[in-house]
């Protein structure tokens, strides 16, 4: 049995060693004749689409990131990652005491200073005001009954009951009251001077200030969710310590995802917003996610050594397959045409400006100049310049370059 496999196996290697010789033997025959062998293909009507394949990765279309406030311990860790939350829902719970302990302070510091600064506005203290307003009337009747004085005392003189002195005492007593009752008057409104003024407003909004980032440190200390989402990253576990600005934890709306990827700078001008994508991730093979182009390059940045634009894609993962932070393969269609005429790239070469084929016609090469359109990474779509079912002479199977009306003999398609 052994002998006969081996003896079967023998004669296929026969077999293909007398092809392989009858071939060199068929293509040195056909030289000596002038004839060249050469590969060619059929012009074939088919769907083409001219894409650009790159790698992106996948980020959350809204994402939330909690980092810690301060240098805090954590005191309840509430949600796993890949749990399911509600918007408002607690997450984590930070030791609040220290917290709770600045915004009692900090809302005292408030309070003094929002008084000082009523205070200054009011002329005073309470005290002070109603001490001065009564002061005001006093000095008020004074003047009154300084003036009522001065009035007699100079009806007197005229009748010579009163002398010049006793007049001008009268007159001295209306000026002092008068005096008095303007000082107390200034006393309310002008009392305090304007760097005075300044100074209480700047330490009342100082007050506010710290009083807004106390409730704001307070409130940190409770890590709620801002919207309805999934949780996919837990950085810290209860009873730790974390010191501030330490990521805690993050969370996304799944149901939308966006890929960020980098198009290299020569395939940039062929991008188009809307334009669609196709999405594949190695770890899932088959599937692929449709989405389109929400963001195009507005600049060129270098990234290793590759001179790239970022662009940005929208998919819809209500599946919640695509994870955040994965690297998956972006294929960017910018053209597709479902009819075209399409020839293997290899068969198109530029001379001089001009892009032609070669066409077989009775044997021979025919040089034809072509008119080409969307391109893909295999083949090229020919607008006009030759008919569907034409034969292509692809290139000699010596690398012998073609031209017009060379003899040529086809072997291989």
């Amino acid at each position: 049995m052994v002998k006969s496999k081996t003896s079967f196996l023998e004669r296929n290697h026969l077999v293909i060693a007398a092809a392989i010789v009858a071939l060199f033997v068929f293509s040195g025959w056909m030289m000596r004749r002038g004839v060249v062998l050469v590969r060619a293909e059929k012009v074939v009507r088919q769907p083409i689409a001219s894409i650009i394949v790159t790698n992106g990765k996948v980020e959350p279309a809204q994402n939330f990131e909690a980092h810690a406030p301060a240098q805090v311990m954590v005191k309840r860790v509430l949600v796993h990652e890949g749990d399911a939350v509600k918007a408002g829902q607690l997450l984590i719970q930070l030791d609040d005491a220290d917290a709770r302990a600045q915004a009692a302070k900090a809302l005292a510091q408030l309070r003094a200073a929002e008084a000082a600064l009523h205070d200054v506005q009011a002329g005073g203290t309470q005290e002070e005001v109603l001490t001065i307003r009564t002061e005001i009337v006093k000095a008020r009747a004074e003047r009154d009954a300084a003036k009522r004085n001065l009035d007699a005392v100079q009806r007197l003189q005229q009748s010579g009951a009163a002398s010049p002195g006793e007049v001008e005492g009268a007159r001295n007593r209306l000026q002092k009251a008068e005096a008095d009752l303007e000082l107390l008057q200034s006393k309310t409104t002008g009392r305090f001077s304007n760097p005075e003024i300044t100074k209480v407003q700047a330490s009342a909004e100082e007050a506010r200030t710290a009083y807004a980032a106390a409730q704001e440190l307070l409130k940190n200390s409770h890590i709620t969710a801002p919207f309805p989402g999934t949780v996919y990253q837990v950085r810290v576990k209860q009873g730790s310590f974390v010191n501030s600005g330490d990521l805690l934890l993050q969370m996304a709306d799944l149901n939308r995802v966006q890929v960020r990827a980098f198009v290299d700078e020569p395939d940039i001008g062929k991008l188009a917003k809307d334009e669609k994508v196709d999405v594949t991730w190695d770890a899932i093979p088959g599937r692929t996610w449709q989405a389109m182009l929400t963001r195009i390059p507005t600049a060129v940045t270098t990234v290793g050594t590759r001179a790239v634009g970022e662009i940005t894609c929208e998919i819809s993962n209500s599946d919640h397959k695509l994870l955040p932070n994965v690297n998956v393969n972006v294929s960017i269609i910018t053209a597709r045409r479902e009819s075209a005429l399409t020839v293997s790239r290899e068969a198109v070469h530029d001379f001089d400006g001009r892009r032609v084929i070669y066409e077989i016609e009775k044997g021979k090469i025919k040089t034809r100049d072509v008119q080409t359109g969307t391109s893909s990474l295999t083949r090229v779509e020919i607008v006009s310049g030759i008919n569907e079912g034409s034969e292509i002479a692809l290139g000699a199977l010596n690398a012998q370059s073609l031209r017009n009306g060379m003899e040529v003999k086809v072997v291989e398609r």
